[in-house]
């Protein structure tokens, strides 16, 4: 999920809707709905496919594939019914305002199974990767100003879950 740093056009607003990710599950997606659903307020589930008859013995009726729509970004959760394993070079980017909302998605994010990774990543007990940032970090880390933004990064490789105030800190003195 990306946080535009300005009004997006029509036509970029039009690509967001038609381009959204497919998170693989073995056979877990409605229990993976409903603890996103726990995770991100105001988190909808849409449209529900089910197998039909199918070549690889998944049961008719069977969930194949549930939409849901968090913090205003469509996914869809698959039952491929075959171990896909995930891996570090995709990740869900959460911005947020407050240390509090950091908190809060990284308790429940890490829960359950969860485990806390370095730079504010986290992974959830299903093994999607979540990165729990400031909202300003994209600002940070991309300021023209090399001691500020070096500042900024020095900080955040010291820390696992982030903490807003410091690295607010770091940028402004850096």
């Amino acid at each position: 999920m990306i946080v535009p740093q300005r009004t997006l056009t029509k036509q970029e607003k039009i690509i967001m809707l038609k381009v959204y990710a497919c998170i693989w599950s073995d056979d877990k997606a409605t229990e993976m709905a409903k603890f996103y659903k726990s995770v991100f307020k105001g988190t909808k589930i849409g449209k529900t496919a089910y197998w039909g008859s199918n070549p690889m013995g998944v049961k008719e009726g069977s969930v194949l594939t549930m939409h849901l729509t968090i913090l205003g970004q469509k996914i869809m959760l698959l039952n491929g019914y075959t171990k896909m394993p995930f891996n570090e070079s995709i990740s869900f980017v959460i911005p947020c305002k407050t240390q509090r909302e950091i908190d809060t998605y990284w308790k429940k994010l890490s829960s359950g199974g969860g485990r806390e990774v370095e730079c504010g990543w986290v992974v959830d007990k299903y093994g999607v990767r979540w990165q729990v940032t400031p909202a300003d970090f994209d600002k940070w880390n991309t300021s023209k100003n090399k001691k500020k933004k070096e500042a900024v990064m020095h900080a955040m490789w010291k820390m696992k879950k982030l903490d807003l105030k410091v690295l607010q800190k770091a940028f402004e003195q850096g």
